[in-house]
């Protein structure tokens, strides 16, 4: 009879043990999950969402990482219950599919509920003042709000949200049974019913006013909700009446307001598209104070510490900072690739640093603190490949624009460049062990050996035996 040999034993030993090789850390944060940041109540930890992950981690220590893993999809929404006892997320799913929502016990970690109703998306969570209740409003596909009983885990009533798609929901402050939404077009202050299982809502009186809005902020005496809208205004509804009552700031903030959170002394934080993070004065809702971050794009969380004197903010470029309420001083916390990351590699025999590479840009980190050391940006162009040259003195990289570019390891500096490489981009790039040799393969399926000198770049070979992309390359010259 046939028996397996022992190099197959021993790979297919190896096999079994990569199935169980647990995570270690993780670099990123999903930017584009509003409010996608927590502190929690002991304020040395934070949850924030990551595809279909949440991560909790220690504050000062980036690598001390616990994983909640449970979502087959993104992470589309989050919500911590006033305790700090509980989290809910909910994700998105394929067309026709319901999506869930996860109730998460943040003490052991477990999943405590998995609701499901909603279909395709779930827009947004919200958990009522004695954590008793949760309200979630489904995306566009199904734009209905469903409000939960956390401790059977069972819908108690739903309704659909509006005509228009619904964006945002919360409780109020003080009272379990007030509901409030928005969206596109419209504000509603819902009724809860318990004891008839039924959300009854009411439109809030904005007069002439017409806006999309994207957050609601309400204040502890449940007297007014302030609502964030796409064009960069907020708004100040009473919640008793339902009647608009004040808009401002008179300059609006650039590309909308995407978060909001409380100060002390009635003031109020709010996260602009454009990246600016301003005071606000709750009565005149004029801006006091204001600072842009350069390159976060859109500001999507706000996580005020329990001193209230720093901030952590989230952004669409999926960076995180901390910023003194106060002076509005920005100091970068973590970073890392906003989009689709093509290549990642390691310097050959060294395992301390690696190297990834993305949309516009090529980023060298520290594998043992997860610190970005070095970034190379260059706008318009996608960088597909990337590799180390074997004596360490360059970093090779190839891109959508059809060049090979090399930069310095530690200055980041270009080192030379070599034009129209291939047609279509350049798709995957090695190195000889001599340093004198590339080897790249292109988008076009071919594969071309260079020379490379301190004067010149020259093509050695030219071969073309595939029939797509390049899409790896191993050597040995």
């Amino acid at each position: 009879p046939l028996r397996p040999t022992s190099s197959f034993r021993t790979r297919h030993r190896n096999s079994t043990d990569m199935e169980h090789l647990e995570l270690n850390a993780v670099i990123g944060y999903a930017g584009s999950v509003v409010d996608g940041i927590f502190l929690l109540p002991d304020n040395r930890s934070m949850v924030y969402a990551l595809g279909s992950t949440v991560v909790k981690r220690d504050i000062v220590d980036p690598k001390n990482q616990q994983f909640l893993q449970g979502h087959s999809d993104k992470v589309t929404c989050m919500a911590l219950s006033p305790s700090g006892r509980l989290l809910a997320s909910g994700q998105v799913t394929h067309l026709g599919f319901q999506a869930d929502i996860i109730v998460w016990d943040m003490e052991t970690l477990q999943i405590v509920h998995r609701l499901r109703l909603h279909k395709v998306r779930v827009e947004s969570v919200a958990f009522s003042c004695n954590e008793k209740w949760l309200a979630s409003i489904g995306g566009q596909d199904d734009n209905s709000l469903v409000v939960w009983n956390l401790e059977t885990g069972k819908a108690v009533c739903g309704s659909p949200a509006a005509n228009e798609t619904c964006h945002t929901v919360k409780f109020a402050r003080r009272n379990e049974f007030v509901i409030v939404t928005a969206g596109k077009l419209h504000m509603r202050v819902w009724d809860f019913d318990l004891a008839n299982r039924k959300v009854r809502p009411v439109d809030c009186n904005l007069g002439k006013l017409q806006r999309s809005f994207k957050y609601l902020l309400v204040d502890e005496a449940d007297e007014y909700c302030y609502a964030g809208t796409s064009t960069g205004d907020v708004l100040k509804v009473n919640l008793r009446t339902k009647l608009f009552k004040h808009v401002g700031p008179k300059t609006r903030l650039s590309q909308g307001v995407a978060a909001m959170a409380w100060l002390a002394g009635g003031r109020m934080l709010v996260g602009a598209g454009d990246g600016t993070v301003a005071v606000m004065d709750s009565e005149s809702l004029k801006v006091e104070r204001s600072v842009t971050l350069d390159g976060a794009g859109a500001i999507t969380a706000l996580a005020l510490h329990a001193s209230r004197q720093v901030v952590f903010v989230g952004t669409g470029a999926c960076s995180t900072y901390l910023v003194k309420t106060e002076s509005l001083e920005a100091e970068l916390r973590s970073t890392c690739h906003p989009s689709r990351i093509h290549d990642v590699v390691f310097p050959v025999g060294y395992s301390d640093v690696f190297a990834t590479c993305g949309a516009g840009e090529v980023r060298v980190w520290n594998a043992r603190t997860c610190a970005e050391l070095l970034r190379v940006q260059i706008g318009g162009v996608d960088c597909l490949c990337v590799a180390f040259a074997r004596d360490g003195r360059a970093i090779l990289s190839g891109w959508s624009d059809g060049k090979i570019r090399a930069f310095g390891p530690q200055s980041g500096k270009l080192l030379y460049v070599v034009h129209d490489a291939h047609v279509g981009g350049v798709t995957a790039i090695a190195c000889g062990s001599g340093g004198d040799k590339v080897v790249s393969g292109g988008a076009d399926g071919s594969v071309r050996v260079w020379g490379v000198t301190a004067e010149s770049r020259v093509l050695l070979g030219s071969m073309k035996e595939h029939k797509a992309a390049v899409n790896s390359i191993k050597v040995d010259i």
